[in-house]
């Protein structure tokens, strides 16, 4: 589990931050073939209910 860590989500660059560290997570989580969690798909705009059905092209 990633510690909390308050970003700033005012201005450009907090939302920058923000949406690059939930990049990173969930990418981390399906590296190792996990579900990312549901705030992390929010924040970069994935629809958490409707990931599991997300193929491959």
């Amino acid at each position: 589990m990633r510690p909390h860590v308050a970003i700033p989500s005012n201005g450009f660059l907090g939302r920058a931050i923000a949406v690059f560290s939930a990049a990173s997570a969930a990418s981390a989580r399906i590296d190792v073939r996990r579900h990312p969690q549901a705030s992390d798909l929010m924040r970069l705009g994935i629809d958490p209910s409707s990931f599991p059905n997300v193929t491959r092209v």
